[in-house]
């Protein structure tokens, strides 16, 4: 095993330290807890969101002006604990209420949730929404339902900015639900990754295999197969989401193409262009385009192409201003 840390056990708070020490602009610790908080909060509905580390910059990355007030980190690939989750309410919480933003994983689902009946006991209001754009698989190794994934970014962006303009927790849940409704994931991978306190891959592909549909802790999708080139890959993948979407001519969109850790801006970006071309071709017009590492796994190669059918409050929503420090939009 070849990674720039030290001791296993330690990943997770030497990476949230070095976080908070790169950027205090935006993001400070609370004390004694793996939880990120806004450094400049203010007085409107406050937006927590949280899952195992390793997928940087989800979810730490994302805490700030228009997106999250709060993130919460377990260990790699693992739910925070109910402990830590509450701190997370607690610190996102500025008397507005606060919305859970929870990926579909079994352990992230009953963690939150535990989280959320402390901090009702404590006097907060709590809402929650649960993501679940992966088309790849049903039902798979941690979930009932689909699983969430690189989707999830969507719906900090546009949640995060209804609840910047000051609507109440009622409407802000609202629009986080229509993002869940409207969102769609497919991902594949070119190679394992390696927690590290396990030492070794967590699965194996040959050098001519690929994964398609696979999820973002390493759990498997849907078949290995030899490797293609590009644009079949590419077109596989968003062919998929484009009919579980039921998009039609004239509707819009916006799209994100996600790395998985190890994959160089280049490739994703010929990924990218095949997207770009397909969607045109059927007359619908991209609206944005995101390109790059946002929810990752480790070192893993490979992508996730999610893609978003708008409308207008959607669409006003997403262009609304936002400033963390994986984010950035004015």
């Amino acid at each position: 095993m070849k990674k720039l840390i030290n001791n296993p056990a330690n990943v997770v708070n030497e990476m949230l330290e070095g976080i908070v020490s790169a950027h205090p602009d935006y993001v400070k610790r609370v004390v004694g807890f793996d939880v990120l908080q806004r450094t400049h909060s203010s007085k409107k509905v406050g937006l927590i969101s949280g899952g195992g580390s390793g997928h940087e910059p989800s979810h730490g990355g994302f805490v700030g002006k228009g997106m999250l007030d709060a993130a919460v980190a377990g260990d790699v690939f693992t739910s925070p604990t109910p402990d830590q989750v509450f701190e997370g309410i607690k610190a996102a919480d500025n008397g507005k209420g606060v919305l859970l933003v929870i990926k579909n994983y079994t352990g992230d689902i009953l963690n939150f949730e535990m989280a959320a009946e402390l901090a009702e006991a404590d006097g907060i209001k709590v809402e929650q929404v649960v993501v679940n754009d992966d088309i790849a698989v049903e039902d798979s190794t941690y979930t009932t339902g689909r699983r969430g994934t690189a989707g999830t970014v969507f719906i900090h962006k546009i949640a995060g900015a209804a609840a910047e303009r000051g609507q109440n927790i009622t409407s802000v849940k609202k629009v986080a639900e229509k993002v869940i409704s409207n969102v769609r994931t497919m991902g594949m991978s070119l190679s394992s990754c390696t927690i590290p306190a396990v030492g070794k891959p967590g699965f194996v592909l040959a050098e001519d295999e690929m994964e398609i549909g696979l999820g973002i802790h390493g759990e498997p999708g849907i078949r290995k197969e030899k490797i293609k080139s590009a644009d079949e890959i590419t077109s596989e993948l968003v062919k998929k989401i484009i009919n579980d979407l039921q998009l039609q001519k004239n509707d819009e969109v916006a799209v994100m193409i996600n790395g998985l850790g190890a994959t160089p801006l280049m490739e994703l970006y010929i990924v990218n262009n095949k997207v770009n071309a397909i969607i045109k071709e059927m007359g619908v017009n991209i609206h944005k385009t995101i390109v790059g590492n946002y929810m990752t796994a480790l070192e893993m190669a490979g992508c996730s192409i999610t893609v978003i059918k708008l409308d207008a409050e959607l669409k006003e929503l997403l262009d609304d201003v936002a400033d963390t420090p994986a984010y950035k939009q004015f």
